[in-house]
């Protein structure tokens, strides 16, 4: 989907009494979700196991 096509079918679907900063937030999560969907294509993601593990360390929990 291009950008504009993007930014209406987003304008389309929040009400009527949105601000310009829900606009504003509701694109940059688009953004950053196409990004990272971007970054998963090119093989730059981080395995979700992973991602696991480091929580688990971090948070010093045990594997259920």
């Amino acid at each position: 989907m291009q950008a504009k096509e993007t930014v209406r079918a987003l304008l389309d679907r929040l009400s009527d009494e949105c601000t310009l900063q829900d606009v504003l937030y509701h694109l940059y999560v688009l953004s950053e979700v196409e990004q990272g969907r971007q970054e998963l294509e090119e093989g730059r993601g981080i395995p979700h196991e992973q991602v696991a593990q480091e929580l688990r360390r971090k948070w010093q929990l045990t594997a259920e």
